[in-house]
């Protein structure tokens, strides 16, 4: 059955995950503030800020680049994702299906979920690394791939089965967590880059640069990031949620566009302050005897987050690693719930998302999806990116173009070509240019929407006519 919007009314609502959220139900800013904020203050920082120093990166471009590329990410919630999720309050699961027919969001809906979960492992591993210090726990190393011990197993699974209840528990349970947890996690981090700070005899500017103010040549395996490697990273490393309206699940709550303005909380507090914070407490480890004993032998330092929070700020370094990466694993779990729901209708959200947490803490159990992070959220943010395209560029010119929206739905079909096609062809051509001329898959991501939105109207315009 449907009613008069067209939308399926005969499926259970739980999350309103076939149908526009009432007004109800939806949300002022500070229900999102802290949300994003916990999001992206996450266990993910402890990582991805010393895996820049990995990179080289110098200290005007880290910082610089952040400062620009973390302020577009912020438009582009504001002025991309936001004025769409709130002009028809779906899931992009549900208006994807609209679009391109259930055959082929289906197929969409578990890329989506399986790459989600790779990312909520990744900071399960994060969590584990604090849990595991007081049981002596080896850590895993820069190029471990697999788990490299019992102790690791068991403690990922623990750190895992907790998170996942809390994601099965709703929105309301996800957000309620993040705004408690956040704003005493943001101090540690502030504290802890505060401390680190200071233990490397950083008092202003010009100490911060002789730390590691021109950069160095990357380790073994990592390739040299300039200002623009940063700046195009820190745009794009949450290219899914927004360029891709993954976001469109969770802004479609707002009650109004300007909540989008609430993402700078997660930009500036993680994506900034977290990850030069956690930049310092590596740029610590760096110089002490353990790290220079493993360069001497010809290793690789560990970029292990609870080992390197508790030396800088003890107890509470691991607490927030540990509360750090289980505020970003929830949402991340929810959001993949979401997805895999999409796929099977009849089945409980609660359900559906307990299995995707399991999905999750299996990945964490490999330690290659958190030291590799910098490339495989490029590499995940640039797969679906593109299918956002679809959406945003059918809302603002399908009906100018004459072109039918919600074609799939309209029409009654199962698999709609163009938005396949158009997804395929954008991605193979800029991947490819990626691969075989050597350059930071980040660069193209924006490209490659483009042109998906551009090619999906073009062959909408040609299939609908024929």
């Amino acid at each position: 059955m449907e009613n008069s919007t067209g939308l399926q009314t005969n499926t259970p609502v739980g999350e309103f995950e076939r149908q526009p959220v009432p007004s109800s139900q939806f949300k002022d800013w500070r229900k999102f503030l802290g949300m994003f904020a916990g999001e992206h203050a996450a266990g993910t920082e402890f990582v991805i800020g010393p895996l820049f120093l990995t990179a080289g990166v110098s200290a005007f471009d880290l910082i610089v680049g952040l400062l620009l590329g973390n302020f577009l990410a912020v438009l582009t919630w504001r002025y991309i994702t936001t004025p769409i999720a709130t002009a028809e309050r779906l899931t992009l699961y549900f208006k994807l299906e609209k679009i391109a027919g259930r055959k082929l969001v289906t197929g969409y809906n578990l890329a989506n979920g399986l790459l989600f979960c790779f990312l909520a492992g990744a900071m399960i591993t994060v969590s584990a690394t604090a849990v595991g210090i007081p049981f002596d726990m080896p850590m895993p190393a820069l190029t471990d791939t697999t788990p490299n011990s019992l102790s690791w197993v068991l403690v990922v699974l623990g750190v895992g089965t907790v998170i996942s209840i809390v994601a099965a528990k709703g929105y309301d349970a996800v957000s309620k967590f993040s705004n408690i947890a956040a704003p005493w996690m943001v101090m540690v981090f502030l504290i802890a880059g505060i401390v680190a700070a200071k233990r490397l005899g950083v008092d202003s500017f010009s100490d911060l640069w002789a730390v590691w103010g021109t950069g160095s040549e990357p380790f073994p395996g990592q390739i040299k990031f300039t200002f623009w490697h940063v700046l195009f990273f820190a745009w794009f490393c949450n290219a899914a949620m927004h360029l891709g309206m993954s976001d469109l699940s969770v802004l479609r709550y707002a009650d109004k566009n300007s909540v989008g303005w609430t993402t700078a909380a997660g930009m500036y507090v993680g994506h900034f302050m977290a990850w030069i914070s956690a930049c310092l407490m590596f740029a610590l480890y760096l110089k002490s005897p353990e790290a220079a004993a493993i360069f001497a032998s010809g290793g690789v330092p560990p970029v292990a987050p609870g080992p390197l929070a508790y030396e800088v700020v003890g107890i509470a370094g691991l607490i927030c690693v540990l509360v750090a990466g289980w505020t970003t694993a929830n949402p991340t779990i929810y959001r993949a719930g979401l997805a895999f729901q999409a796929i099977f209708p009849k089945s409980s959200t609660v359900k559906v998302t307990l299995v995707t947490g399991g999905i999750a803490t299996i990945a964490g159990l490999f330690p290659a999806f958190a030291m590799k992070l910098l490339d495989f959220v490029a590499v995940y943010g640039f797969i679906l990116a593109p299918i956002g395209a679809v959406i945003f560029f059918e809302h603002y010119w399908a009906e100018k173009l004459g072109v039918t929206k919600y074609y799939a739905s309209s029409k009654g079909i199962q698999f709609n070509a163009a938005v396949l096609l158009a997804w395929l062809i954008s991605m193979a051509v800029f991947y490819s240019l990626s691969v075989y001329q050597g350059v930071f898959l980040s660069f193209f991501t924006l490209p490659a929407w483009i042109a998906c939105g551009v090619l999906y109207l073009v062959f909408s315009k040609i299939f609908q006519k024929k």
